[in-house]
């Protein structure tokens, strides 16, 4: 994977469907989802839960298979990759994934230093040069380096989600996928990683923030796709969406974030909204299950 042309996108999705179950009972997850994330960009990705975000992430990770659509990485097309080709890719630490709860990706057996520098040793780097690396990112974090010989469960909530960040950027990817990075985090630890997040965006890292959240996503994110019963219904600048959705979707998400609450519909409004979703959503599943003429 050449590194020649920094300018192209890091991330391309093109038409992607994701279907679960066979025949019948078969389930669109992602239907038709385009998206693209260029180098120093961070993208929102906003929807409520089933929304099909983080089967989103799952495809771009390799981890459920396209019912058809394209995805490529930095120009490289991965949609048929082998299990092979997926292995090798991931311990090139190409795309990294940061989970909600970090005790989902550290190993609460390994300490701090062994948990960064795994992903190094694995890639081949000399022991050495992985534990300096580690020790750096481990600062980016703003974690001190006393921090190295604990366990996950000797750190608090923030903590733990900032060596998981760090342990994401130790492999210097191009691409990190951040899955409701801060939705388990006191008020203090999330403004603290929105921070380190923004200041990776800065230094030309591109990032993925998936969150049901609006007002998590809008203090960071440059552009927000909306998800909506797997489809984008609306994707644009930050800004643009919070202040003027265009789609009933999207603003009912705005109306429900508490901090961004002044620029959206009534208490009233917002209900009637949600009613008309459901009954949209009422007569999409009609037509996906009457037979076909």
């Amino acid at each position: 994977m050449s590194d020649d042309n920094d300018s192209r996108p890091v991330l391309e999705v093109a038409d992607l469907e994701v279907h679960y179950g066979v025949r019948r009972r078969r389930r669109r997850a992602l239907h038709g989802v385009c998206l693209t994330v260029s180098p120093g960009e961070t993208v929102g990705v906003i929807g409520e839960t089933g929304s099909g975000k983080s089967t989103l992430a799952r495809a771009v990770l390799g981890l459920v298979r396209p019912s058809g659509g394209r995805i490529s990485v930095v120009g490289e097309e991965i949609t048929g990759y082998s299990q092979q080709q997926w292995r090798a890719l991931r311990r090139r630490g190409v795309v990294q994934y940061v989970f909600q709860d970090p005790l989902r990706s550290l190993d609460p057996d390994l300490t701090v230093e062994e948990s960064l520098i795994e992903p190094l040793l694995i890639q081949g780097v000399p022991r050495a040069e992985a534990s300096a690396r580690g020790r750096a990112y481990l600062a980016r974090v703003r974690l001190a380096d006393d921090l190295l010989g604990k366990l996950p469960g000797e750190l608090s909530g923030g903590q733990r989600q900032r060596v998981a960040v760090a342990r994401a950027l130790v492999a210097e990817p191009k691409l990190i996928i951040l899955d409701e990075p801060v939705s388990a985090l006191d008020s203090a630890n999330r403004v603290g990683v929105l921070e380190i997040l923004k200041e990776l965006r800065d230094a030309g890292m591109a990032l993925i923030f998936i969150s049901h959240d609006l007002g998590s996503v809008a203090g960071v994110a440059d552009r927000i796709a909306v998800l909506y019963q797997g489809e984008i219904v609306e994707v644009g600048p930050a800004r643009t969406i919070i202040n003027a959705p265009g789609h009933p979707y999207t603003r009912l998400l705005v109306g429900s974030a508490p901090t961004l609450r002044t620029a959206s519909a009534s208490r009233a409004e917002r209900e009637a909204l949600r009613a008309r979703l459901q009954v949209q959503l009422h007569v999409r599943a009609e037509a996906d299950l009457a037979p076909a003429r």
